[in-house]
């Protein structure tokens, strides 16, 4: 697979997400967790998906439990705190592993198609994001301690592009 577009995944209601209905608007890729020193961003994340929506960008979170055990909840109770905390109205995904051999396909794709610092391909931690062009092949990693807003003049290029 070649492009973001050629994935899907599991919602966090259980439902199939499609990503090719996304070609030609970039994506927001992040892996969340809810009981991390980075769940704040939460609201960043929101804001920027008020602020650029109507533009085309989608914003996706993918929760995950592999570092720290700080996302250990059902989806059910991940989608609660979420929307209860932080009103969270972008997308939410099912629940997933981001590194090693259980890791969701997309998730590899991402890896590969966007090392991180010296070359590393593994994600580090929880909020690491990725901002997909809206071609699908272009990837640009940040890391978990980048803020949302500071991803801001990126989406703008992105969504100009």
């Amino acid at each position: 697979m070649t492009s973001a577009f050629d994935f899907s995944a599991l919602t966090i209601d259980h439902k199939d997400l499609d990503f090719s209905q996304f070609r030609g608007k970039p994506l927001l890729i992040v892996n969340t967790a809810s009981a991390c020193g980075f769940t704040p961003q939460f609201e960043g994340l929101e804001q920027l998906h008020k602020q650029y929506a109507d533009e085309g960008l989608v914003v996706i979170g993918f929760p995950c439990n592999q570092f720290g055990a700080q996302d250990s909840g059902s989806n059910e109770e991940i989608a609660t705190f979420c929307q209860r905390n932080y009103g969270v109205s972008f997308q939410m995904m099912e629940k997933v592993d981001v590194n090693g051999d259980g890791a969701h396909p997309f998730w590899a794709f991402l890896r590969e198609a966007a090392p991180g610092l010296l070359g590393s391909k593994a994600i580090k931690w929880n909020f690491t994001k990725f901002l997909v062009a809206k071609d699908g092949s272009k990837v640009t990693r940040y890391a978990p301690q980048d803020a949302p807003k500071s991803l801001a003049g990126d989406i703008e290029k992105a969504l100009a592009a």
